[in-house]
């Protein structure tokens, strides 16, 4: 996969510190990903980057809205999601992300790449079920939902309402009680 280059932070010209990086998150991002469950998405990104003499400490948080549709009635709605991960990235002799909060990066390395991390942080923060806010309170007014309804299963009490019981089943409950 190409790297994007707005997500590549050249940390070697840091000072030791604090660095703050802010990033706006669109559709776009998620199509070079090739990740199509979001209709659109307004999410930002807030990175501090602790530079230290041996290593980085890089804190992400991520809030705002993405446009997805509802699991139940395909509606579109926005989603609001947050979510925050710290990383450790230290300085060995090879490339390994063995560990999910810590990274190491060859010591001649002078720049590292985010997207991958702000992807997959975006991606965890989505409920595992979209259900629209109407849905949940009751004001959205949808055929489908409609039709849901219709074809549930009705309950005993319903179905008591409903239809009176088959003759044949009370011949049959009296064989128990004539022993």
């Amino acid at each position: 996969m190409k790297l994007l280059k707005a997500f590549t932070i050249p940390f070697v010209g840091l000072k030791v510190g604090e660095h703050l990086f802010e990033y706006d998150i669109e559709q776009s991002f998620f199509e070079h990903f090739e990740y199509e469950d979001f209709n659109s998405s307004n999410i930002k990104v807030n990175l501090v980057l602790n530079k230290k003499a041996t290593l980085l400490e890089l804190n992400f948080k991520i809030y705002g809205t993405i446009n997805v549709n509802c699991d139940l009635t395909n509606e579109p709605y926005n989603q609001e999601i947050e979510n925050n991960f710290d990383l450790v990235v230290n300085f060995g002799e090879e490339y390994n992300d063995e560990n999910i909060d810590i990274l190491i990066i060859p010591h001649g390395e002078y720049e590292i790449n985010i997207q991958q991390y702000i992807y997959e942080l975006i991606v965890l923060a989505v409920p595992n079920k979209l259900i629209h806010p109407g849905v949940v309170d009751g004001t959205l007014d949808s055929e489908i939902l409609k039709k849901l309804e219709e074809l549930s299963p009705k309950t005993a009490e319903d179905k008591e309402n409903q239809e009176e019981i088959d003759p044949r089943w009370n011949t049959l409950k009296k064989l128990l009680t004539d022993k």
